[in-house]
């Protein structure tokens, strides 16, 4: 079995050290190295490497205009290595959005990982990236811009009218945060009923991402960091490392965020988030959507709901950027539709009046 060729970019020798070891030490990987976004784009033309692990924060050239110019030149699946910081949140969520596959913690910064941390996470995320399909972002920046132009023409409406649909559950996990910022600002203002995301992210990134999707969505995008209300004209992104839940009070229901339960491989769980919801909304009230991400996280509890009458929608693999939970609820016969992810905002509109 050929070996995963992966070029390691960072300025800190001792870093280049440190992950070129975790994936030796791994086995199935050819380990290269690149000091800066100069050397890595001088090295890739000759070495094609399957996977890049990119540094944020470089001198010379940074890492976000080395992705750019990796993906304009030699595009190459690209995980970036990001300390949990404010800052490189929005730096990270900008390279999701210009084409990065993935991104893993980096040791050390503001928040104290150790190389033990995140070993396991990176081996798992670049063998993914080696096998991810590689997203067109052309023109992406231009279409949200637009999006945003048109959401903040338009004014926000009350619905007045009761829908047949109480509740839309959304999950992602690999090349998610860029598929969100195409799909949840296509969806009108008007939609008839409120959306829940659990997205595998970090704490420190989501209150970063709910912002930049209220800038561009005509929906209002909140990070559920407290319990609250769910309502219509809204968007409920779940808080990273931990899980996100729907329950109801007499007022009706809300969506709070809980501890990680151990008996989910992945946060916040998009099972936890559907089977919370089944507990309190009748099946055939539900609508919702797997995205591209790797595992099985969605599968089983969305089955639940398209077995209950509820309506599911897997993406297609010919955008995934990982066709793995999508692909395992088509593969159990849990999905309603099959879609690409150009179709899935249109057909929740059709669904969802």
């Amino acid at each position: 079995m050929a070996s995963t060729s992966v070029l390691v970019v960072d300025d800190s020798a001792l870093m280049r050290r440190a992950l070129k070891g975790i994936l030796t030490d791994a086995g199935g990987f050819e380990v290269h190295t690149a000091r800066n976004g100069v050397d890595a784009l001088e090295q890739l033309g000759r070495l094609q490497p399957d996977v890049v692990t990119l540094d944020i924060n470089m001198p010379e050239m940074d890492g976000l205009t080395c992705l750019a110019k990796i993906m304009e030149e030699h595009p190459t699946p690209v995980v970036m290595v990001s300390s949990l910081t404010e800052h490189n949140a929005l730096v990270t969520l900008e390279a999701l959005e210009l084409g990065a596959v993935d991104y893993v913690p980096k040791p050390g910064g503001t928040v104290s990982l150790n190389i033990e941390d995140v070993a396991a996470e990176l081996v798992d995320k670049v063998r993914s990236a080696a096998k991810a399909r590689l997203k067109r972002t052309g023109g992406l920046t231009a279409r949200v811009r637009a999006q945003t132009q048109r959401a903040a023409a338009a004014p926000r409406r009350e619905i007045s009218k009761v829908g047949t649909v109480d509740l839309v559950l959304i999950g992602s996990s690999t090349g998610g945060p860029a598929l969100l910022h195409e799909l949840l600002p296509s969806l009108p203002g008007s939609l008839g009923a409120p959306v829940v995301v659990a997205q595998h992210i970090p704490a420190s990134f989501t209150a970063t991402l709910a912002r930049r999707l209220d800038e561009a969505c005509a929906l209002r995008v909140h990070e559920v960091d407290r319990i609250m209300n769910v309502q219509r004209g809204n968007i409920y992104i779940g808080r990273g490392n931990a899980d996100v839940v729907v329950a109801r009070r007499t007022d009706g229901l809300i969506v709070k965020s809980v501890p990680a339960a151990a008996e989910y491989r992945w946060h916040p769980s998009v099972d936890r988030l559907v089977g919370s919801a089944r507990r309190y909304v009748d099946p055939e009230r539900l609508v919702c959507v797997l995205l591209t991400g790797m595992g099985d996280d969605g599968a089983t509890e969305m089955g639940a709901v398209k077995e209950g009458g509820g309506r599911t929608i897997a993406e297609a693999e010919e955008t995934a950027v990982v066709w793995g939970m999508p692909g395992e609820l088509a593969r159990r016969g849990g999905a309603t539709v099959v879609l690409p992810s150009y179709e899935i905002a249109d057909r929740l509109a059709d669904w969802v009046r």
